[in-house]
């Protein structure tokens, strides 16, 4: 019989769970890893960022060499698509990463359970396997993630009408695409299908799409993606989503009834809670689902822990996995930390969207008083040698201190550049610090560099 008393149990195998069951492995504990799904890496790797990136790679090339490889004297002609053959790549690329951490499980002597698992007590949790087994752990941690948002008056049929999952596996390209939410999922699905001949709209209930972003970041990829034929509608308030012989029906509270061959439903997840034996055990959590946890991840029952989306905040992957690394030091060594002033996001359409710290209307809403430098992409050699000069980055100081508070990028390899600057505001930088470090040249990065030097009117090449 398999064994079943433990260290820790983690409850979710997704980038909050199987990284803090590893990390608990690394620091001598023995851990046992519980998720319902017969592959590793949760939502982000089998149904979401993984999958979601193969895609948009795929079709990003598939616009390169149908309207810009000319631009460099490379011509091409009769360039198809094979979407079959774009869908086997994207499984293999999810089938690769998931059986790398089926190893890396196996590797640190982490013992994986493939099956639902259920708190009966704050040390035991029951598996939904044919002998109903309960394990035994001296502490819980909670890594459940979360599902999409379901929209009221939204008849899911997971096929015409469907979410983010069923975006990654259309069988063939819809002639026309109805997005219902402007977030950053339904872009990147949205702008996949764009490029593959979909005529796509994206209905907005706010005011604004990427409502999280800096104003005028946001206010520049939208018009990017006009450009490129994605149709925008705000304060668009869907009631109805509905499949009739065969086509999509979308009514919108004024009145307007679109139509459409597909429709994709992303407005918005919540936390993953249902049915995990939270409510018996007196474990709190608030309107939406999340569980309410301390600074520490301690939930209100001792002993079990919660980490990543289904403790709500940003629902971002390394987010996660930064939360149940810390967890775990915390309860082995006594310390473990999450800077939650430097966590990049990213938006990985073309051009990428990179946002790090503050922005704009936060910091004024604030009171904060700043200081703001601004690149081009133009102004830089490299984006000129690549032909991609559309974008710029913009960083936020203190007035006083000068102490980075914000950055927001958007351009190519805009959420590789933001790195740096997590980096540097992790350790306090400032915006001189990072203007006087020295950039390789010519690389994209200088662009970083002439953003902070320009904070204080010092840029050289804008």
């Amino acid at each position: 019989m398999a064994e079943t008393q433990f260290d820790l149990i983690v409850l979710g195998g997704g980038p909050g769970g199987y990284v803090a069951a590893i990390r608990a492995a690394q620091l001598g504990l023995s851990v046992a890893c519980v998720d319902e799904n017969d592959m590793w890496g949760g939502t982000c790797l089998r149904v979401g960022c993984i999958p979601s990136k193969a895609l948009l790679e795929s079709t990003h090339l598939l616009e390169e060499s149908q309207q810009h490889l000319a631009d460099h004297g490379v011509k091409v002609s009769g360039v198809t698509v094979d979407l079959q053959k774009m869908m086997q790549r994207k499984a293999s690329v999810v089938d690769a990463l998931c059986g790398g951490i089926k190893m890396l499980l196996k590797r640190n002597k982490v013992a994986g359970f493939n099956t639902r698992g259920r708190l009966i007590a704050a040390d035991q949790v029951q598996l939904n396997d044919a002998d109903r087994t309960v394990l035994r752990g001296k502490h819980v941690l909670i890594a459940t993630g979360s599902l999409p948002m379901n929209l009221p008056g939204i008849a899911l049929d997971h096929d015409r009408i469907g979410d983010s999952t069923t975006a990654l596996s259309y069988t063939e390209v819809p002639q026309s695409l109805i997005v219902i939410g402007g977030g950053y999922i339904g872009l990147e699905l949205g702008s996949v299908w764009r490029r593959l001949g979909s005529k796509v709209v994206v209905l907005e209930a706010m005011d604004r799409v990427l409502g999280g972003l800096d104003g005028e970041i946001a206010k520049l990829a939208v018009r990017t993606f006009e450009k490129q034929g994605i149709e925008f509608r705000t304060q668009a308030f869907v009631e109805e989503a509905k499949v009739v012989d065969g086509r999509c029906v979308v009514r919108l509270k004024d009145g307007t009834t679109l139509h459409a061959d597909r429709v994709l439903a992303c407005a918005g997840r919540v936390p993953n809670t249902q049915d995990l034996g939270l409510e018996a055990l007196g474990i709190k959590t608030d309107r939406r689902g999340a569980i309410e946890v301390d600074a520490d991840f301690r939930t209100s029952v001792p002993g079990v822990y919660a980490v990543g989306d289904c403790i709500g905040g940003a629902m971002l992957a390394h987010k996660a996995s930064e939360e149940g690394v810390a967890c775990i030091e915390k309860i082995v060594n006594g310390f473990g930390k999450v800077d939650y002033h430097a966590i990049p996001a990213v938006v990985y359409t073309h051009p990428e969207i990179g946002s790090v710290g503050k922005t704009e209307e936060q910091l004024q809403a604030e009171g904060i008083e700043y200081k703001r430098g601004v690149c081009p992409y133009g102004a830089n050699g490299r984006a000129r040698a690549l032909g991609d000069t559309d974008g710029r980055i913009k960083i936020l100081a203190d007035a006083k201190t000068d102490r980075i508070l914000g950055v927001h990028a958007i351009g190519s390899h805009a959420g590789d550049l933001i790195a740096e600057v997590a980096v540097a505001m992790s350790f306090s930088a400032s915006a001189e610090d990072l203007g006087r470090c020295i950039h390789a040249h010519p690389t994209l990065s200088e662009i970083v560099k002439e953003a902070a030097l320009a904070v204080h009117g010092e840029a050289i090449h804008t």
